[in-house]
């Protein structure tokens, strides 16, 4: 059997996206073992209704980066969990507001802890000035 790969000048192991899923799945790993009840998305939805208050969905996908259809999944789950309260606005049905409930609140109240965890394990493996300079680079990337 012969080999009639192109030359092995792309290694999959060094590759940007490759680096980053594994980072991601060690990173998820992490965090369903801290917060099992919640989703990264949900969790990051919560985060940012209680950082911002009530608002529309449409602005909640947006500041949390998830497009129209994610947001809408993630808003359904965490109504359907008791987490946020939903409205249509009055004059335009088409517009949603959510905000989080007081179990909302409380839930994002008592996973706030463990996301720090989270955060600080998944970079454990850096020194702080690693940390710094790899969120700096994130955030550039993004």
């Amino acid at each position: 059997m012969t080999n009639d790969c192109p030359p092995h000048d792309y290694l999959l192991d060094a590759q940007v996206g490759f680096l980053l899923r594994r980072a991601t799945q060690r990173h998820l790993t992490i965090f369903a073992a801290l917060i099992p009840g919640l989703t990264p998305t949900q969790f990051a939805a919560l985060a940012k209704l209680c950082e911002l208050g009530p608002t529309t969905q449409n602005a909640l996908g947006r500041a949390t980066a998830m497009d129209a259809a994610t947001i809408k999944g993630v808003i359904d789950r965490l109504r359907d969990k008791g987490l946020i309260a939903t409205t249509r606005d009055a004059e335009d049905r088409r517009r949603l507001f959510v905000e989080a409930t007081p179990a909302g609140t409380e839930a994002f109240g008592a996973a706030r802890t463990k996301a720090l965890e989270i955060s600080a394990e998944t970079l454990a493996p850096l020194s702080a000035f690693e940390q710094a300079t790899f969120l700096d680079l994130l955030t550039r990337l993004t």
